[in-house]
């Protein structure tokens, strides 16, 4: 029988091509009910596959295009004075959704971007002194384009610290680029595709995610990562508590990605990079290339455990 989890990467599959790694980080990250920031030059496919994610799901999705002159309340929403019912009513912004694509986040205001943190840390929204809640599973893409940094604002290192995983897209073979001209020669995949699992099969796989055991020498290894990692020579700022837990949280989910019951070091090895990165404040480097170095250096410096993953 075909798992929600198989029918959403073969659903993804008939519109992105060659990315089966990254859906699985981004299905990875889904489940264990944090973000992802994508960060990737324009053209590599960043929208299509929200929107794939988005169409795979019985879920509300919502955008937004993130401009300088974008308002907080742009994102969030007002409240305005109807004068028909002489009241004040709320008009909930497009974050009042279960999947948001945050396109080209680096491009608003910090005052604009920290609109959304409530939304990723509480899974709720505050105007005008009142507290909604967002409906589950609530679920943030952001794009940003690494290259390009005029008109951008960085995203601030709370705001980084707000995604479970940075991932970006590896760029297609010539078999690959060949098999999207010929997919998208005559038809548009992406408005053919259809949901194949329901928010509720969301939020069931979320809670499997919690349960995947995971032996203690497993969080052991896990432990020491973030400990090196705050350590390491050229690294100002290491990985906190709640990355340790980001951690944690994303390897019980690749695990249930990749159809087992318990967390192996590959899974922790897989996920490691994506979310550990961006909480690295490299000392002389910017952009992301000294952070992804650091990262690969700090997993080939701590020791792997080697136990047997599934003896409870």
């Amino acid at each position: 029988m075909q798992t929600p989890i198989t029918a959403i990467k073969q659903n993804i599959e008939k519109v992105l091509v060659g990315q089966e790694a990254v859906t699985d980080l981004l299905l990875t990250a889904l489940l264990s009910g944090g973000h992802v920031l994508v960060e990737d030059v324009p053209g590599m496919g960043k929208t299509v596959m929200a929107r794939a994610l988005a169409r795979s799901i019985s879920a509300g999705f919502g955008r937004v295009q993130f401009t300088p002159d974008l308002l907080p309340s742009d994102v969030t929403g007002l409240n305005f004075f109807d004068q028909q019912r002489s009241e004040f009513v709320f008009s909930p912004g497009p974050v009042f959704c279960n999947i948001l694509l945050a396109d080209e986040i680096n491009r608003a205001t910090p005052r604009t971007q920290s609109s959304l943190l409530e939304c990723m840390a509480e899974g709720t929204v505050t105007v005008d002194g009142v507290t909604r809640e967002l409906p589950p599973p609530f679920f943030v893409i952001a794009t940003q384009n690494p290259v390009e940094t005029l008109g951008t604002y960085p995203l601030p290192e709370a705001q980084l610290d707000r995604f479970l995983m940075r991932i970006s897209m590896a760029p297609p073979s010539q078999e690959q680029e060949v098999a999207i001209l010929e997919r998208f020669r005559s038809s548009e995949p992406l408005m053919e595709l259809q949901p194949v699992c329901t928010q509720e099969d969301i939020l069931s796989l979320q809670k499997q995610a919690r349960e995947i055991f995971v032996h203690k020498a497993m969080l052991s290894y896990i432990a020491s990562l973030s400990q090196a990692s705050r350590g390491m020579k050229g690294v100002e700022l290491g990985v906190s508590p709640r990355g340790t837990l980001a951690l944690l949280r994303a390897s019980q989910s690749y695990a249930l990605v990749q159809g087992r019951e318990f967390v192996s070091p590959e899974d922790v090895k897989a996920v490691a990079e994506p979310v550990i990165a961006h909480r690295l404040s490299v000392s002389g480097v910017t952009g992301t290339a000294g952070q992804k170095k650091a990262a690969e250096d700090l997993l080939s410096s701590v020791t792997v455990p080697t136990e047997d993953w599934g003896n409870r």
